[in-house]
């Protein structure tokens, strides 16, 4: 017998793991877990760009930044925003990103 694959929930209502908000499988259910996220609602009011920082902290690894994109759409959709695929969030999280650097500095000539 087969086994049937959950479809994500189109209402806020039916969420109740972490694996049912959309964009949010297995693996990024995991990661949250390690944030100390354990419910959806956990997410409400939380930064998606501080998340994946403590996420790369806390395993000492750098995580994809796309990361940010999914925590993005987690965040927004458990604040009462659509359901978007998480891809949506990349020109946003780039621009943010890129925003919030240091300016490069100039190199010295001899």
């Amino acid at each position: 017998m087969a086994m049937q694959k959950r479809r994500k929930s189109t209402h806020r209502m039916d969420v109740h793991r972490l694996i049912d908000i959309p964009n949010v499988g297995v693996s990024i259910a995991g990661d949250l877990q390690q944030l100390g996220i354990e419910t959806p609602s956990d997410l409400v009011g939380r930064d998606p760009y501080q998340l994946h920082a403590k996420l790369c902290q806390i395993t000492g690894k750098r995580h994809d930044p796309c990361v940010i994109d999914v925590f993005i759409s987690a965040v927004r959709y458990m604040e009462g925003g659509p359901s978007t695929p998480w891809w949506k969030f990349t020109e946003e999280r780039k621009r943010t990103l890129s925003a919030n650097e240091p300016p490069l500095r100039k190199k010295k000539s001899k």
